[in-house]
């Protein structure tokens, strides 16, 4: 479910199953509970046991209001804005009620909250909830963030634009067939580093992007790139943010590959583990600093975006293993679109 805010962005309702979003409701209720325990007691024995009575049943109620929201989550995000906010509203409300006419008898010697107070309750904390995080996404995503992202996105190294381009010229003639097919792997990643940042992009459209870049750079290394793909057990519908396997395997070629002599293997392991998806690059580490290590701008760009994207269910880890750098990325599966991609170019 979307709208267009001022920045023309698509709000939509938060993913409910996705863990950061639930701590952050979990905290805020638990911070209305302690204010609650505040107003109405006494003194401090009378808030500790007022704050454990208002626990009893809250903490049920929002563990099965969480349950319900991310069961229903995908229906939600497909109606419009004000539907799906109300439907949201609505089943806040209904679960805690349910909750509190189960608990309330099993709650001897404690005085029972009356539903007309968990109604409100619910009502006022989901739109103040719903509200922070239509606040949130306009506060992480506005136009200035994503022209600065975008800008990053389509930054290349110009050595790889020049030596590409000097290659393909050095096939015309030799082997026009392969130039043509050079050719047509950097119209490709040209599209890619030009298309819409916000978009998730499936996993196999980002994989053959990938295969397109490693082809042009073997133009130029030759025997001395090795990649080994171990994807049997990839999820290709799985949507993860564009551009976010090519700019690892360029800094894999550029700081692992490029200052060995002799070259190196760069391996590629992308598999589905449980309901999340596991990315690792690994390059092997040259030994003498004739490299220069670089500013991390790409890696800066990649986790910022997957925080953007997926907030805290992703991770970017780097892993220094000896003679081999790793980078593992961890992203929640999902294959559900926030709006249709646009159609691909046929490739003769």
């Amino acid at each position: 479910m979307k709208r267009k805010n001022h920045n023309n962005r698509q709000v939509e309702l938060p993913n409910f199953c996705h863990l950061g979003v639930n701590l952050r409701i979990a905290l805020t209720v638990e911070a209305a509970l302690v204010a609650g325990g505040v107003a109405r007691a006494a003194d401090a024995q009378a808030f500790w046991a007022e704050f454990i009575a208002l626990s009893a049943l809250a903490q049920p109620a929002l563990l099965l209001t969480l349950l319900a929201l991310c069961a229903a989550g995908r229906w939600l995000r497909g109606r419009s804005y004000p539907v799906g906010v109300g439907f949201t509203l609505a089943l806040g409300m209904t679960v805690p009620l349910l909750a509190s006419l189960w608990l309330n008898p099993l709650m001897a010697g404690m005085q029972p909250v009356p539903l007309i107070g968990v109604a409100l309750f619910a009502l006022l904390l989901g739109a103040g909830l719903l509200g922070y995080f239509n606040l949130r996404a306009r506060a992480l995503s506005p136009a200035i963030t994503e022209a600065r992202l975008q800008a990053l996105q389509a930054r290349i190294r110009p050595h790889f634009l020049f030596n590409s381009l000097n290659a393909v010229l050095s096939l015309v003639r030799s082997d026009p067939r392969r130039a043509e097919r050079a050719l047509e792997n950097m119209a490709d990643l040209f599209r890619a580093l030009m298309g819409d940042a916000r978009q998730l992009a499936p996993l196999e459209d980002e994989v053959a992007l990938t295969r397109a870049y490693l082809e042009l750079e073997q133009l130029r290394l030759g025997d001395r790139l090795q990649v080994a793909w171990h994807i049997n057990k990839m999820p290709g519908d799985a949507l993860i943010p564009p551009l976010v396997i090519q700019p690892l395997v360029e800094n894999a070629v550029y700081h692992g590959i490029e200052p060995l002599a002799d070259g190196g293997e760069i391996s590629l392991n992308i598999y589905r583990s449980a309901d999340k998806v596991h990315i690792v690059v690994r390059n092997p580490v040259a030994t003498e600093a004739g490299h220069h290590k670089g500013n991390r701008i790409a890696l800066a760009n990649i986790r910022e975006r997957l925080l953007l994207h997926f907030d805290l269910d992703a991770q970017l880890k780097l892993e220094p293993l000896g003679a081999v750098y790793q980078v593992h990325i961890v992203i929640p599966y999902t294959h559900e679109r926030t709006q249709p991609a646009p159609a691909r170019p046929h490739r003769r």
